[in-house]
């Protein structure tokens, strides 16, 4: 394997443009980064080979939070340095953010028009079936990976069961399921090499109290709140669950979210989350920008900036301060185990976020858009993007008919 150093290969001002324009561009979620990325920086510029990429991708589906975007850091630290990482980086982030920002004041606040509401309506009504897609996608090879080691696939299932019920039931609670699933297959594969036990990971006693008081003082940003119960630092700990405890994809943040800001902290209705997680999926970009949404509904512009800023930091440190050691991390057995319960958790955690998300629907005519969806997405294999927008379509059409919204 290759070592990653960072280099001087490209200016910054390349970095930026190049960078923003993936970010700018990039629908279709990771599978469209990665490939757009592997374009420009394999493809057609030659700043890394085939393998360190390979390398690097694989390296960061071993960590928590949002794999696309630790890729697009990392290739902008391995042609630029650090100052690469974060123009780079920023590049890429910046455009969703501000999307969904500028969305969610249309979606979000006040009192929009019907036909906003309609598309709003209809959009979140598909949102269960993107979940089941989501999920399914990401079942297959996690599933040929345990099936190839045996009696891991037992495991496995107990691991995506367990994922699976928590989302449908404890949602807030989902993280202490994700982690305790990554550390008991963590220990197993340990006994069964005859390595002693480790201590539990220190992620499990984090401090959610010491987040929220260290973080008081923000408080000014309150007057700017549309609907609120909770503070700052809990909008802090739920964008730090997002960014840096989430294993398996950036649909699980779904699942992270819809408890803290539906039923906890009632920070945003069922509706206007399902519009939330509408608009990070028609947007290009990170899906976990979508915690820009849920930060605007707590605490207005400063929130969503805030959350962003939570959110993404992880990534950045990641890479940052992995430097050169980075790609050694595929080959690490203890983050290759931990992931190997953590991930089947978090795809079944996707999959068990459908049921709350179909049961927030209260018209009629949003089940049958959820069916005409599911259909869509999972026989006839169309793209999200689309089949959102089609849905968003019919949801405008039906506020212009007159028809009932939630």
């Amino acid at each position: 394997m290759r070592e990653a150093t960072a280099g001087a290969e490209a200016p910054l001002a390349i970095v930026a443009r190049e960078w923003t324009r993936i970010g700018a561009t990039g629908f279709g979620g990771p599978p469209a980064h990665i490939a757009l990325l592997r374009k420009l920086v394999v493809d057609r510029e030659g700043w890394m080979d085939h393998h360190a990429f390979e390398d690097a991708n694989a390296a960061c589906s071993l960590l928590p939070g949002p794999s696309s975007t630790q890729l697009a850091i990392f290739c902008a630290y391995r042609v630029a340095g650090w100052p690469g990482a974060i123009v780079g980086g920023l590049g890429f982030i910046v455009p969703a953010v501000v999307l969904i920002l500028a969305l969610s004041v249309v979606f979000l606040s006040g009192s929009p028009p019907d036909w906003i509401r309609g598309a709003g309506a209809g959009a979140g009504a598909a949102v269960a079936a993107v979940a089941v897609r989501a999920g399914i996608d990401l079942l297959r090879p996690s599933f040929a990976r345990a099936r190839a080691e045996g009696g891991a696939l037992v495991r496995w299932g107990a691991y995506g069961a367990a994922g699976g019920v928590a989302a449908a039931t404890i949602g807030p609670w989902l993280v202490l399921v994700l982690l305790g699933c990554g550390t008991v297959e963590l220990l197993i594969r340990r006994a069964a090499a005859g390595v002693g036990t480790p201590s539990a990971p220190a992620l499990l006693a984090l401090p959610k109290a010491a987040l929220a008081g260290g973080l008081r003082d923000l408080a000014p940003l309150a007057p700017f709140a549309i609907v609120t119960t909770g503070t700052v630092g809990d909008l802090v700990w739920t964008a730090l669950k997002v960014g840096a405890l989430s294993f398996g994809g950036g649909f699980v943040i779904v699942p992270l979210m819809q408890g803290d800001a539906v039923h906890v902290y009632h920070w945003m209705t069922n509706a206007e989350f399902l519009n939330a997680v509408a608009l990070g999926q028609v947007t290009p970009g990170p899906v976990v920008a979508t915690v820009a949404a849920v930060g605007y509904g707590a605490y207005g512009i400063g929130g969503g900036l805030l959350a962003a800023l939570v959110a993404f930091l992880p990534s950045f440190s990641f890479i940052l301060l992995g430097g050169g050691r980075f790609e050694r991390l595929r080959g690490n057995p203890l983050a290759r185990g931990f992931l190997a319960g953590a991930g089947p958790a978090a795809i079944g955690a996707i999959l068990g976020s459908a049921i709350p998300l179909a049961a927030a629907l209260t018209e009629p005519w949003q089940f049958l858009v959820l069916a005409a969806a599911a259909v869509a997405l999972l026989l006839a294999r169309r793209g999200v993007v689309p089949v959102l927008l089609g849905a968003g379509a019919v949801g405008v059409v039906v506020a212009l008919a007159g028809g009932a919204l939630p």
